[in-house]
């Protein structure tokens, strides 16, 4: 497949400030190994594959050397974060200088995301989106909590989230001022987004791009990226 290079210059903000204490190893998350590199790099190279033309990766107070030698390769800009992922995407969001029309964010934790995705991500944003997200269908049964006991959700009309999201820059940018101002806790950019009343695109994601939270993941990970390895030889 041909990647399509994007129209605007777009550039993407990688979120890799998580402990991993989950994850076990006493490592930060995104630096644990996964077919041999870390998850980071795996993270970046899918930006930069799909089309981002810098990527500023956000790292613990103190991480950013060990980040910066680990992706000296690629074209990044490292920079340290805050103690929650909005704090973090917004310490990102500052350092985009100069400021690009678009933009991608996207959780390190998710190493496996592929090309194709990020692509249709861009391409909704260049489309005239404000914001976007990538989603995948639920495909476990859920059931609600409720004072009389649970009841059954219908899962027809309900999506699992993932990354990259994208977004017009200027619109991120003011969502997360405007969020930080009102003391409004969301759990993801698109959530801002949405707070400043905001239309959110859905494009469709992908199964690979699965979160890694604790060895389980990893584990699951691993095997999933030796058989795309496989299907796909270099």
């Amino acid at each position: 497949m041909t990647t399509q290079q994007p129209v605007e210059p777009v550039a993407a903000i990688v979120v890799a400030a998580g402990s991993g204490v989950r994850l076990g190893g006493g490592e930060p998350k995104a630096l644990r190994l996964l077919g041999g590199e870390s998850l980071v790099r795996h993270s970046v190279r899918a930006m930069v594959a799909g089309g981002c033309s810098r990527v500023v990766v956000v790292v613990a107070a103190g991480m950013e050397d060990r980040f910066a030698a680990d992706l000296s390769d690629f074209p990044v800009t490292v920079v340290a974060g805050g103690k929650e992922r909005q704090e973090s995407v917004a310490a990102g969001l500052a350092a985009l200088d100069p400021e690009p029309p678009f933009v991608l964010v996207h959780d390190a934790a998710r190493p496996l995301v592929p090309v194709e995705v990020v692509d249709r991500v861009i391409e909704a944003v260049e489309d005239g989106a404000t914001a976007v997200i990538p989603v995948i269908p639920v495909v476990d049964s859920i059931r609600q909590v409720t004072g009389e006991g649970s009841a059954v959700v219908d899962r027809a009309a309900l999506r699992a989230v993932q990354t990259p999201q994208g977004f017009e820059t200027a619109v991120l940018k003011l969502a997360h001022a405007h969020v930080a101002e009102q003391g409004i806790a969301v759990t993801d950019d698109a959530a801002a987004c949405e707070a400043l009343g905001r239309e959110v695109v859905l494009v469709a994601g992908d199964v690979a791009s699965m979160k890694i939270t604790n060895p389980h993941d990893l584990a699951l990970a691993a095997a999933l990226a030796e058989q795309l390895a496989g299907a796909n030889p270099s």
